[in-house]
Formats: C-alpha cells, sequence, structure tokens
C-alpha cells in the first residue's frame, strides 16, 4: 500500500509511491537528493541537493588553500596510539560518494604507499616526522587556513543534514502515516 502525503492546501491525502525503500535509502546517501529523484519526488530532491551540496562544496573551499591541498578538512584516521581519531568523520559519512575518495586515501596510507589523489582528503601528518600522511603537519594546515574550523563545521552540518534525508527518502513522508484500525 502505497505511503499518504497529507498536504495543508489539500483535504484529501495523495498517495504517493515510494517504490523501494532500501533503494532510495541508498541513493540517498550516494548523493543527496538522489533517493528522492528515484522516487519522483523532483521538488524535494531539488531542494535537498541545493541545500546540501553548496553547504558541503562551501566547506571543502574554507579547507582549501595551494599550500596545503584541498578539502584537507575531511579525512578519515583511525590512528589509536597517534591520537588522532579523527570523529568528525562520522558526521561527515552521511553525504556518501562525495566523502569516500577520504576513505580511499587513509587506505593507501595505511598500506603504506603514496595517495592516489595527491593531497585531496588525504590524513594531514600529525608531527614533522610522521611519515604516515601527506604534508603539512595538522598545526600547520590549521595555521594556513584560518577558515579551518568552519569549514569543518559545514561539512559536519551538512553530513547530518543528508541523514534525515536518508530517512525521509527511506521511510517517506511523516505527516502522510494513518494507523491502520483493527477491523472488528
Amino acid at each position: 500500500m502505497p505511503d499518504l502525503d497529507v498536504s495543508p492546501f489539500e483535504s484529501e491525502p495523495v498517495p504517493i509511491d515510494l517504490r523501494n525503500p532500501y533503494m532510495a535509502g541508498f541513493l540517498a546517501w550516494l548523493m543527496p537528493g538522489l533517493g528522492h529523484f528515484y522516487q519522483r519526488r523532483y521538488h524535494k530532491a531539488l531542494i535537498f541537493f541545493l541545500c546540501i551540496m553548496p553547504m558541503f562544496c562551501v566547506g571543502c573551499a574554507l579547507a582549501s588553500g595551494p599550500e596545503v591541498g584541498i578539502a584537507r578538512n575531511i579525512y578519515w584516521s583511525w590512528r589509536w596510539k597517534a591520537g588522532d581519531m579523527r570523529l568528525w568523520w562520522l558526521a561527515q559519512a552521511p553525504l556518501g560518494a562525495v566523502v569516500l575518495p577520504s576513505c580511499l586515501q587513509a587506505w593507501q596510507i595505511n598500506s603504506g604507499q603514496p595517495p592516489m589523489f595527491g593531497q585531496f582528503m588525504a590524513p594531514p601528518q600529525l608531527h614533522p616526522g610522521d611519515r604516515s600522511g601527506v604534508p603539512p603537519v595538522l598545526d600547520e594546515v590549521r595555521r594556513k587556513l584560518p577558515h579551518y574550523e568552519l569549514g569543518n563545521y559545514l561539512v559536519v552540518i551538512a553530513g547530518l543534514m543528508n541523514l534525515l534525508v536518508i530517512f525521509d527518502a527511506a521511510d517517506g513522508p511523516f505527516l502522510g502515516r494513518r494507523k491502520t484500525e483493527p477491523q472488528a
């Protein structure tokens, strides 16, 4: 049975075919708005894409520079002994495909190989003698980019917003839920 969407401007609920909710949730994780596009909810797809992706792009731009590389605030690192557990990445992960290069970069560096995309989304060094990351050192990145933390916050907010978008794509409109009464 399709879900119902109740608009404040309409007196009757409008049925919505959510198609495969698991696929819609996966597509929404892959790219903001893509799950809603799959469900043929084009206006929502456009709104979500235009709200989340510019925030992500501005966040990346604020944490980029010619000396340090592009999007240095998005990196996956779980170096327990070095004290670099990148918990910020867990809030950035709901952005899906746009943060996956950070996983590839970390995998390359942890394998002892140079990163694939240069300094793009690569974990920085923790101290000057550290050979596990790509130069420069994290403190130097923060010093050279005065808006690094603001860029980090914007990407985290975009990721958390996309988490809500994923839930909406997978579960459908909240107002349209109707409890079915047991028939006597």
